[in-house]
């Protein structure tokens, strides 16, 4: 398998046959009773028995293995597919989603794609670390609770968009365009759904789907994974925000994608972005944005140029608000 680069929209592709996938079984290998001998990379609580639990994917689309060999093909640049592919196992009981997990729990799962960036970013050949989740009919062959770790040598084309967007818009204004549609959402509020000491969840003015969400937070901050000021309070406010959120999107549709936005690995002062390095700490902002999957939107996702959302987002925001977020 190898990475190529497409020259027009400058997104990387994954070219090759993985070959075929490891036997699932019958038995959810992601359960403690049938934990085999693959070693955790980490385990949250630190002590006592598991919540949280990162394993490498047993199936990865990127191999840490070896250097990245980057070369010309004629007009065309290609490399291998190194980096990191790594499973986030929830919690540990089969039958519990992350909207059902109590604030502290889902405070472990965050704290756990926090310290996976952390540590990915280490190593100078990672441009990206991304952290998704999917539920429902967008999810893959595990139906236990888990989220997936990506480690690339390259930034994905939509965070690309989003430093380059920042980056003119702190040119042009000295200001963050996210710290700006923070301030004005929350000034207008049609289009809030709820908050938490210092994050908010709202429905994007341009949303691509039906109930689209992103969670923000109101102090500007470049990386999610450093939590500003009391870094464990304030990631308890963003578990009890994003449980919350979840639940309410359950109500409109059992499957959704979620992924975190922050910004990519800073310290390849050589990359091909180190310009935007400048001021990235002053113009990008972390978030994470939930697009909800519902039948009748699943051609949203397709390969298009223009979004088609049915459902103005300052709807979508008021039913959200008025759907019950208990557990």
């Amino acid at each position: 398998m190898e990475l190529r680069k497409d020259p027009i929209t400058r997104s990387w592709v994954v070219i090759g046959d993985p070959g075929p996938a490891p036997e699932i079984g019958e038995k959810c290998p992601f359960c403690p009773e049938n934990q085999d001998s693959q070693a955790s990379i980490l385990t949250l609580p630190a002590e006592g028995p598991w919540q949280v639990r990162v394993l490498s994917h047993r199936d990865p689309l990127y191999h840490i293995e070896g250097e990245v060999g980057r070369q010309a093909e004629g007009i065309y640049d290609k490399m291998r597919a190194v980096g990191a592919h790594e499973v986030i196992v929830e919690t540990s009981r089969h039958d519990v989603r992350l909207s059902q997990m109590t604030d502290a729990e889902i405070e472990n799962v965050l704290a756990a794609y926090a310290q996976r960036i952390i540590d990915l970013k280490g190593d100078l050949r990672f441009k990206y670390v991304n952290i998704s989740k999917d539920q429902g009919a967008v999810a893959d062959e595990w139906a236990h609770s888990h989220s997936q770790v990506m480690a690339t040598t390259f930034v994905p084309r939509r965070i690309l968009y989003e430093l380059r967007a920042a980056r003119a818009w702190y040119a042009d204004k000295e200001r963050c365009v996210f710290c700006d549609i923070v301030h004005q959402e929350e000034k207008r509020g049609t289009r809030m759904i709820d908050n938490e000491g210092d994050y908010v969840a709202l429905c994007p003015y341009a949303s691509r789907v039906p109930y689209e969400t992103w969670v923000m937070s109101r102090k500007h901050n470049h990386l999610f994974e450093n939590a500003r000021g009391d870094g464990r309070s304030n990631r308890r406010q963003l578990a009890a925000l994003l449980g919350r959120l979840l639940r309410r999107v359950e109500k409109v549709s059992q499957g959704y994608h979620m992924v975190v936005h922050t910004a990519p690995n800073t310290a390849r002062t050589k990359s091909e972005l180190a310009e935007y390095w400048t001021t990235i700490a002053e113009d990008y902002h972390w978030h994470i944005e939930v697009l909800p999957v519902l039948e009748q939107s699943h051609k949203s996702y397709n390969l298009k140029e223009v979004y088609l959302n049915p459902l103005e987002p300052e709807i979508a925001a008021k039913r959200l608000r008025e759907a019950d977020s208990s557990r």
